[in-house]
């Protein structure tokens, strides 16, 4: 069961809106890492089905979210099947996201009151999956399109809740220009743990990017 409603995790997300996208193998690793997003001021956190082990990772990061960092969101992401959903829904995922958008996804989400967040592309793909139910429509791989693509849906669809991932750098620059295009949050994968081994530095540079975010908020 998911320890917040839908309506308080979108909030959340739109709030804390830099989503860090992660897997890792080694339960410990990857603890380290929530921790330090959470010490950098983050709030939601997605694990990614990547993994032959993903799920026994994701079930004790979920019990150490629960424990250690109890406002934070540990959603799933990288889901294509509804028995996959269901599984780490019952295993306490606050939020799916997928690379794709299929409905049979969309109706377990639906059914067990989790914000869907499905991953799209061109305009038809994003209204479907609005129609579907998706609380946030994921822009995905981002650097294929750039913030220009995103100011132009601004247009016709001015009210999407929109993420993007693939293509954000973690850095003043980048967050600016997709921002700046109209985006409501940002995924970032790879680019956000280059270093990651330093965890110190890691949530300090974590807490400089959301400090600037917010500016842009306002």
């Amino acid at each position: 069961m998911a320890r917040f409603s839908a309506a308080d995790a979108l909030s959340t997300v739109l709030q804390y809106p830099i989503v860090p996208v992660f897997y890792h193998a080694d339960v410990v690793y990857a603890k380290r890492i929530v921790q330090a997003c959470y010490a950098g001021g983050l709030r939601v956190f997605e694990f990614t089905n990547r993994g032959g082990n993903a799920f026994d990772v994701f079930s004790e990061l979920q019990s150490f979210v629960a424990e250690q960092c109890p406002d934070m969101l540990l959603g799933i992401g990288t889901i294509y099947k509804a028995e996959d959903a269901e599984r780490f829904i019952a295993a306490g995922a606050d939020f799916v996201v997928q690379p794709v958008a299929t409905a049979e996804v969309a109706t377990v989400c639906k059914q067990h009151n989790i914000p869907w967040m499905p991953g799209t592309m061109t305009p038809t793909e994003i209204y479907n999956a609005t129609q579907l139910g998706a609380a946030v429509v994921k822009i995905f791989p981002g650097n294929m399109v750039g913030p220009s693509y995103i100011k132009a849906l601004r247009g016709p669809m001015p009210d999407v809740t929109l993420m993007v991932t693939g293509g954000v750098e973690p850095t003043n620059e980048s967050l600016a220009d997709w921002f700046g295009a109209g985006v409501n949050a940002v995924g970032m994968g790879s680019q956000l743990f280059k270093n990651a081994d330093d965890t110190e530095a890691l949530s300090a540079s974590i807490a400089k990017l959301l400090q600037f975010v917010n500016t842009l908020k306002k």
